[in-house]
């Protein structure tokens, strides 16, 4: 059945978040604008002031949120703290495209197909120092899951190249494949962020998402930080670091994921640049 019943266009904003339950926010200026870091937080912050204002008031009670536009933690942030009564859980902003683009990375590296490779991590921000940590991911050959790192064996390759496309959004994968148009990336990405947090996620299989931090991996308390996330029933959860615990029969066992000290570096770097942005942000409020 074709559930598809209108489209409404429309430049007023209370219309456009009137009972929503999902919402996509692309609004906002990017660097491409030629504006100085100050002049572009303070353009997307009033802009996302107002816009949140208008979703607490009118979006439905579940509205789930997906901010994309950059600096993208920072405005998903803002509009958490202007929007209070929509849970804090359902305000979150897209790493998916670094995810995807990791992928596609390793995949063509590898020559496999990009559904054969799974579970890398974005950590961070959505700017320079996101980091793409992929000593957890696993890629299927000829039906046996293998680990990433050992299958490509080139660990300059990861440290350097690999992390260097990653952060300039795939530049040498969208130059081999002559691409015209990041956009269609960036909403595919989209498409697939919300699709697994409704949805959820396969069993066994984790996602980027930049959603509002717990203190999971020693990530400060309230900013949004790429984690890697399991969804389930409409509900993210974060994949817990490795720790002990007690089982049944009284024996300790390791569970979880164990961070090395580079990733453990670059997360804290993220974490450190994006709390100097929400405090240029708060001053563009003040």
């Amino acid at each position: 059945m074709n559930m598809f019943q209108q489209v409404v266009a429309t430049n007023d904003n209370v219309e456009a978040c009137k009972d929503v339950n999902i919402a996509i926010m692309i609004a906002g200026h990017s660097r491409k604008d030629g504006l100085d870091t100050k002049d572009l937080m303070s353009k997307n912050v009033s802009i996302y002031k107002d816009v949140a204002s208008v979703l607490e008031q009118h979006a439905a009670a579940d509205c789930k949120v997906l901010v994309v536009t950059n600096p993208a933690n920072t405005n998903a942030l803002i509009l958490k703290d202007f929007a209070p009564s929509i849970p804090e859980k359902n305000i979150t902003c897209l790493t998916r495209l670094d995810h995807n683009i990791a992928l596609s990375l390793i995949a063509e590296k590898i020559k496999v197909p990009v559904s054969d490779v799974k579970n890398i991590i974005i950590w961070g921000n959505h700017y320079l120092h996101r980091y793409p940590d992929i000593n957890h991911a696993t890629v299927t050959i000829k039906n046996e899951e293998k680990p990433v790192k050992e299958r490509i064996g080139d660990d300059h390759w990861l440290k350097t190249e690999f992390i260097t496309n990653v952060q300039q959004r795939g530049s040498a994968l969208n130059r081999s494949q002559k691409a015209k148009n990041s956009a269609l990336s960036c909403a595919s990405a989209a498409c697939d962020h919300i699709h697994d947090w409704v949805y959820g996620t396969p069993k066994g299989k984790w996602v980027s998402m930049g959603v509002y931090s717990d203190g999971s991996y020693g990530i400060p308390k309230d900013i949004i930080h790429s984690f890697l996330v399991k969804c389930e029933k409409g509900k993210w959860s974060i994949v817990q670091e490795k720790k002990c615990i007690q089982c049944l029969e009284l024996i300790y066992a390791m569970v979880g994921l164990t961070i090395d000290a580079l990733t453990r570096e670059k997360m804290v770097l993220a974490a450190k640049d994006l709390q100097e942005e929400i405090s240029m942000a708060k001053s563009c409020l003040d």
